[in-house]
């Protein structure tokens, strides 16, 4: 830029190929040469740019006009740039979905750059001597990596590029001669959602909710296992759910029990953290009502102080405490959880069948939340991008006891509800090694409802959840 020479303004101009955008930058030149900011995190992340965390910075120097490179989509984000010359730059999608083969094409200078996403085919091609082409990426290149690289040919006819230097008069190499043209490549998929603890009642909700998302049980990944996770490649996802957690609230109160909880509910988390942060994952955790004393005398909201009364509800509030560290999380605080396999209300169901009659706690009130329900919240969080944080999720309708509950299990499947005897906490726990418990474990509902999201009656949800059993007829030994 010549001195005197007014320099653009910074502005992002979007492309037809999604995600990617043509930065105009401001180059500012005097006698002495030029100077432009090319890469200035607080301005450009403000334009609309992603806040991408580059980790390594890449020049290219290129000795002859005429060279040309590409067309290669990387497994990363990179932004582009020209440090001195000219070049012809081509981008064509290559990724899973509508767009591809999509070709956008553009000429840069030091006043240009462009941001190229995951899964672009980036190619350029100098229009200058002794042009410096320059790019950052926000993973390090590994040949693992390369690995995952998408290629498609510079001469592709259904690309259709027009090169302004004529590709047989360019300096081109070996490798990118032999790329496969567009009907031959194979699209690169989309980051996809890692769900932990998938053998959990969760865990299976979210795999008839989720079905394309990747689902890890405790075998694969665990928590207390820190080279579970070093062995994830980390690079296919952006997303993480975690259904895992040590869950048994009475084991948790003895010396093994403490030990195992801790190790899996915060120093295992800890290090799901650190490594979602680094790889700059969205992390959806998912917490309990036991982070309160249950001593509020109407729902808790998300902002009421923790204070949690066993070792299970101190673990949960540690945890919650760590991933509130993250850029881009969601914490789902919830209660008493029924889905697919033994919990509170398939064991009601077999003891009124059995004609058990059963005393139940009659002094802890709450609200039932179904897996299901649960899964689909998590997955409407995801989709609506709301602001992060904590956002409580349980079934909808009027709190209840567990005694009511058992009642309505009861009811429903034709039994006699007087069957079920309404006893204390500390009557029922009597004699035994028990965890204590929030009387009240009943959470609002308001953020999360003004999101758009509306959570299911639990009342509703009990009475489909049991339906099967309903319609069986009696005496059959199905269970809920």
């Amino acid at each position: 830029m010549n001195a005197g020479q007014t320099p653009r303004k910074l502005a992002l101009r979007e492309t037809a190929i999604p995600g990617l955008r043509i930065v105009d930058l401001p180059v500012h030149g005097d006698n002495r040469g030029w100077f432009k900011e090319n890469w200035q995190r607080e301005k450009m992340v403000a334009l609309g740019l992603p806040d991408f965390g580059p980790v390594q910075n890449n020049i290219s120097f290129n000795a002859m006009r005429g060279t040309t490179r590409g067309i290669h989509a990387e497994p990363w984000d990179k932004y582009v740039s020209v440090a001195a010359g000219r070049i012809f730059g081509a981008w064509v999608d290559l990724r899973e979905g509508d767009s591809f083969g999509t070709v956008v094409t553009a000429e840069l200078d030091p006043s240009t750059a462009v941001f190229v996403p995951r899964g672009v085919g980036n190619a350029y091609q100098t229009l200058e001597d002794g042009t410096a082409y320059v790019y950052l990426v926000n993973e390090h290149w590994s040949a693992e990596a390369q690995a995952a690289y998408t290629f498609v040919n510079l001469a592709d006819e259904t690309a259709g590029i027009a090169w302004p230097i004529p590709l047989e008069h360019t300096e081109r190499s070996v490798r990118d001669l032999g790329h496969p043209r567009l009907g031959e490549v194979t699209p690169m998929r989309p980051r996809r959602t890692l769900v932990l603890g998938a053998d959990g009642q969760l865990g299976r909700a979210l795999q008839s909710e989720m079905p394309d998302a990747d689902f890890a049980g405790r075998s694969r990944i665990d928590l207390r296992d820190p080279a579970t996770l070093d062995a994830v490649r980390w690079s296919d996802y952006d997303t993480v759910i975690n259904a895992a957690a040590y869950t048994a609230v009475d084991a948790a109160e003895t010396p093994e029990g403490r030990a195992e909880c801790w190790a899996v509910n915060v120093t295992g988390l800890a290090e799901l953290v650190a490594l979602t942060a680094r790889h700059r994952l969205t992390l959806v955790h998912v917490s309990s009502d036991y982070v309160f004393d249950g001593m509020k005398s109407g729902p808790y909201a998300e902002t009421d102080p923790v204070a949690p009364l066993g070792v299970y509800g101190q673990t949960k509030a540690a945890g919650e405490s760590l991933v509130g560290l993250l850029a881009d999380h969601y914490i789902v605080r919830t209660s008493w959880v029924v889905g697919d396999g033994d919990n509170f209300v398939s064991t009601m169901a077999k003891l009124a069948e059995c004609g058990v009659d059963p005393s139940v706690v009659d002094d802890q009130v709450g609200r039932l939340t179904f897996a299901a329900d649960l899964a689909a919240a998590i997955r409407y969080l995801l989709g609506a991008r709301p602001a992060r944080g904590i956002y409580q999720v349980t079934g909808s309708g009027a709190p209840s006891s567990w005694a009511d509950i058992a009642r309505s299990v009861f009811a429903l499947l034709g039994h006699d509800p007087a069957r079920v005897t309404g006893v204390s906490t500390e009557y029922y726990f009597g004699g035994k090694q028990a965890a204590p418990r929030p009387r009240n474990s009943l959470l609002s509902l308001d953020r999360i409802s003004a999101t758009g999201f509306a959570p299911r009656d639990a009342a509703d949800s009990l009475a489909d959840y049991l339906e099967p059993l309903i319609a069986a007829p009696a005496g059959t030994g199905q269970e809920g």
